[in-house]
């Protein structure tokens, strides 16, 4: 009886070994396709060319996992250099949290739960900290400012990466005509929630920021 073909000699080729990097480029890559949801070991396997018990050799559970992608989009933010001015450096960073966001559209949601309470983690709290102190000296109002910043940049990222226009609609959602004669300023304001009014939209907010944690 003929042997079926191993992966090995129906690909012509030799499999590249498994590692962690190649474990969470092949799962980043799922997510971006299937999100979060469709993200398992066994269709992880298939993408690797590996069984998915495999993996475990490299994480011991989905969660480690999970957590390595928090770690590798959270990695993948380039805060500024401490050649730039205070206000300058929050500014920017601000700007490279929402880059992250959008590079990882899929992922991000995950992330902006996430405690983030891993070694790559809080050394990224501990940046982002150390650039609001040097705005913000007082340690409490730091914290404050910190933790102010971060519940606009989550949810800016959420609404545009998840939410506007992407997130679950009502079985019966409301018509153009229904809007224009019941909500009236809905109706006014609409165009400006348009993505084409985004980078304006977020700028504003950054700058309300600016100015009250250098007030």
């Amino acid at each position: 009886m003929a042997k079926t073909p191993s992966k090995k000699s129906a690909a012509g080729t030799t499999p590249q070994p498994l590692s962690r990097e190649r474990i969470v480029s092949a799962a980043l890559a799922l997510v971006a396709q299937e999100t979060l949801a469709g993200l398992s070991t066994r269709k992880l396997g298939e993408r690797l060319g590996c069984e998915a018990m495999s993996i475990y050799h490299h994480f011991p559970s989905k969660q480690h996992l999970l957590d390595a992608l928090v770690e590798y989009a959270v990695s993948s933010v380039e805060l500024p250099g401490a050649d730039m001015p205070p206000v300058e450096r929050l500014r920017a960073a601000m700007h490279a949290y929402r880059g992250m966001a959008h590079r990882f559209p899929a992922l991000f949601p995950l992330v902006a739960v996430h405690r983030l309470n891993t070694p790559v983690g809080v050394s990224f709290i501990e940046a982002i900290l150390a650039i609001v102190r040097a705005v913000v000296p007082d340690r409490e109002l730091a914290a404050r400012h910190f933790r102010t910043i971060g519940y606009y940049l989550v949810g800016a990222c959420i609404d545009e990466t998840s939410g506007y226009a992407k997130g679950p609609s009502a079985a019966v959602p409301v018509t153009n005509e229904y809007i224009a004669a019941h909500c009236p300023n809905l109706m006014a304001s609409a165009e400006f929630f348009q993505q084409s009014h985004w980078d304006k939209t977020f700028e504003l907010g950054v700058e309300a920021l600016v100015r009250a944690a250098t007030g």
